[in-house]
C-alpha cells in the first residue's frame, strides 16, 4: 500500500508540472488527478520463460459508466525499454477522462520473436476479463505504442485469434479494440531483419531461431490488412533513419485499398520521434480528432 501512495504521489507530482504552462485541460484537472484516478501497478497478467509480465493500470474511481480506455506499449526495438519509461506520454489520454493500461512484454533477452505479439495479445485478454473491475469499456479501446510499440499495437489490434498467437492467453471470446493509433511502428518485420533496409535491432529478436524469414513476415502487420480492420492512425517522420517511413506509406495505401478507414500524419523532415513541441502538439490533436470521428471521446 505504501508503494502504491508513493507510486500515485509521484504521478499527481509529474501531471502537475507537465501542464504547469499551459491552460488546463478542465476544471482543474491537474489538481484533481490525484483523486479522481488511482494506481493499481505491476500486476501480474501473464507467466511465461519464467517471467512475470506486469502491467500498470490507471482508472477512475467513479466506475459508474465504462470509460474508453487506451492500451500502451513501450518501444525499444523489442530489445529494450520500460513501461516506467513512458508514464508521462499518457497523461493526455488521462485529461480526456479515458483509463490507460501500460503493458510490458518479454524482451528479447527474455524471449525471442513471437513472445512480445503473444504477450501483448494476452494483455489484452486481460483487459477484457477485468473490464467490470476497473471500469473499461471494451467497445471503446485504443491500442498505441511508439516504434517497436507501435509494431505491437498494429499486431494487438490487427490479428485474430485465428491468426495462432492467442493460446497462451485466457479467455474464451474473440478480443478487439476499436482504433489503433500507430507511432512510426515497424510494419514489414522481414524488411529491417536482412536486407538494405535491415536494423540493428531486429535481427536480435529472432537470434538463430530457423525459419526466421518466415516468422519475420508473419509478425508483420502489412500481411493482416483485411477488411474488418479496427481504423488506424499512423504518425511517422519521412526522415526516419530507424524506421522507414515507408513502412507507413505502404500500409496506409493497403488500408485504403481494403476500405479501412486510416489516416497517415507525416511529419516532414523529421526522424525517429524528434518531433518539435509543435508537431507533437498537432500529432495529439490530431489523433485526438481521429478518436473522435470514431466515437472514442468527445469532440475535442
Amino acid at each position: 500500500m505504501k508503494k502504491k501512495l508513493i507510486w500515485l504521489g509521484w504521478f499527481a507530482v509529474l501531471c502537475s508540472s507537465a501542464f504547469a504552462q499551459v491552460k488546463d485541460p478542465g476544471a482543474n484537472w491537474t489538481t484533481l488527478v490525484g483523486w479522481d484516478y488511482q494506481v493499481d501497478a505491476n500486476i501480474v497478467y501473464k507467466k511465461a520463460s519464467g517471467f512475470d509480465q506486469k502491467l500498470d493500470v490507471i482508472y477512475a474511481r467513479d466506475k459508474s459508466q465504462p470509460r474508453p480506455t487506451l492500451i500502451y506499449i513501450h518501444g525499444g526495438g523489442w530489445i529494450g525499454g520500460s513501461k516506467e519509461s513512458v508514464s508521462l506520454l499518457l497523461l493526455p489520454y488521462l485529461a480526456r477522462g479515458m483509463n490507460v493500461v501500460n503493458v510490458e512484454y518479454r524482451l528479447a533477452s527474455v524471449a525471442l520473436a513471437p513472445a512480445a505479439v503473444e504477450d501483448c495479445r494476452c494483455a489484452l485478454y486481460w483487459v477484457y476479463a477485468n473490464a467490470k473491475t476497473y471500469g473499461f469499456d471494451t467497445n471503446r479501446l485504443v491500442v498505441t505504442g511508439h516504434s517497436a510499440g507501435g509494431h505491437l499495437s498494429l499486431t494487438t489490434g490487427m490479428l485474430t485469434s485465428a491468426d495462432g498467437f492467442d493460446n497462451e492467453c485466457l479467455g474464451e471470446r474473440e478480443v478487439k479494440v476499436a482504433t489503433i493509433v500507430n507511432f512510426f511502428g515497424i510494419t514489414d518485420v522481414l524488411d529491417v531483419v536482412e536486407g538494405p533496409n535491415r536494423k540493428f535491432y531486429a535481427p536480435p529478436w529472432f537470434g538463430s531461431l530457423p525459419g526466421k524469414e518466415d516468422l519475420a513476415k508473419k509478425l508483420s502487420p502489412l500481411n493482416y490488412v483485411r477488411k474488418g480492420n479496427p481504423p488506424i492512425i499512423t504518425i511517422h517522420g519521412d526522415n526516419d533513419a530507424l524506421v522507414p517511413y515507408a513502412h507507413a506509406v505502404r500500409l496506409h495505401a493497403a488500408l485504403d485499398c481494403a476500405g479501412v478507414p486510416n489516416q497517415l500524419v507525416t511529419i516532414p523532415g523529421k526522424g525517429h520521434g524528434d518531433f518539435n513541441h509543435e508537431q507533437w502538439v498537432m500529432a495529439q490533436d490530431t489523433i485526438f480528432a481521429f478518436l473522435a470521428r470514431q466515437g472514442i471521446i468527445g469532440q475535442p
